[in-house]
């Protein structure tokens, strides 16, 4: 079985390769692998692009496959650890708040921009929408946790309860932003909400990966506590857990990773919520296996719906999280019924 099978990564990793290529060479420009060998050379040397092939190969394509192969190991990962802290398979990412916070913060940006200062803009620059969007994300998911601390206490009840409140709210402020906005601005407020890897750059690789590999190797060190946690909090704590500490380690590695890439990518939905549910079918629910299986399976799966995305409509391109929704949600469904994950206390089979 793939549970006892010690090539299931070194498999995801061959397959993730080859998707990270694919992906690479296919799109409204086709690149030859002579012309990314060629680009790759020239950008270490220092030179220019020598074509037009080798400029959307360095400059569009890489940083944006990238990103999206960063973002969809994030997703996952998040999803893996929110899963595991509330011992819940129906958990998301962004449920405390952290994905709604987001997006009103950038939806507060498209619509009120007209009216902040030349110096803001002017110190900010593109990362203007990002950083409202991060600090939308920090402020939500603090008041989710800050409202379900109760008597020095965090009750995983509360967390959930309390993000779904938070979550109708910030949402209730993206639509009143949406009613309130221009055609133009409406439209960004859509398109940022279905998730997009068009404005991908250098940049953006660079602090979304940074952050990635930071939080990701914190991450594997609670993996046997994660694993403690599905007893129980109580007998968790017989066997030396420290409960509340985990969760408040964990939630904040969770609001760090999903508030960081969402601030640049927009919000992008199932990704946390399949990629757990299809590792634990294949290889059980031990959480140092489902770890590094999800940074490289989220990755190969973000990166398929991308280069769907740009090849439906080619030239056009589809946001992202339509496709997504579109396949997660059937998905998800036929997990359900057909492999019984749930049992009837809403607990994990596997």
């Amino acid at each position: 079985m793939l549970k006892k099978n010690k090539f299931f990564i070194p498999v995801l990793i061959t397959l993730l390769v080859a998707v990270l290529i694919c992906a690479i060479a296919f799109g409204a420009v086709s690149i030859l692998p002579s012309e990314m060998f060629s680009s790759l050379k020239h950008f270490f040397q220092g030179k220019n692009p020598a074509n037009i092939y080798e400029g959307v190969f360095i400059e569009l394509r890489l940083p944006r496959v990238l990103l999206c192969a960063i973002t969809g190991s994030i997703l996952a990962v998040s999803g893996v650890l929110m899963q595991g802290l509330f011992r819940n398979p129906i958990v998301e990412p962004g449920l405390v708040g952290t994905s709604a916070g987001a997006a009103l913060g950038a939806s507060f940006v498209f619509v009120m921009a007209p009216t902040f200062s030349p110096a803001i803009k002017s110190i900010t620059g593109p990362l203007l929408v990002p950083i409202v969007a991060f600090i939308g994300a920090l402020l939500a998911t603090y008041i989710v946790y800050a409202l379900a601390k109760n008597a020095k206490r965090v009750s995983i009840m509360s967390l959930l309860l309390i993000g779904i409140a938070i979550n109708a709210v910030c949402l209730s402020g993206t639509g009143f932003l949406s009613y309130i906005a221009r055609d133009p601005q409406a439209r960004s407020i859509t398109f940022w909400n279905l998730g997009t890897f068009s404005g991908a750059s250098w940049q953006q690789v660079f602090i979304v990966g940074t952050v990635a590999a930071i939080i990701f190797t914190f991450s594997l060190r609670y993996s046997k506590q994660l694993n403690t946690l599905l007893l129980g909090e109580e007998e968790a704590g017989y066997l030396g857990v420290d409960a509340d500490k985990l969760k408040m380690r964990v939630m904040l590695l969770n609001t760090a990773m999903v508030s960081v890439a969402t601030a640049f990518v927009g919000v992008i939905s199932f990704m946390g919520l399949i990629v757990p549910h299809v590792l634990r079918l294949l290889i059980g629910s031990d959480n140092k296996k489902l770890l590094p299986a999800s940074m490289f399976l989220g990755a190969m799966l973000l990166v398929l719906a991308d280069m769907c995305a740009r090849l439906l409509l080619a030239p056009a391109e589809v946001p992202i999280g339509i496709i997504t929704s579109l396949v997660g949600a059937p998905v998800f469904i036929v997990l359900l019924k057909r492999f019984n994950v749930l049992n009837d206390k809403g607990g994990y089979n596997a």
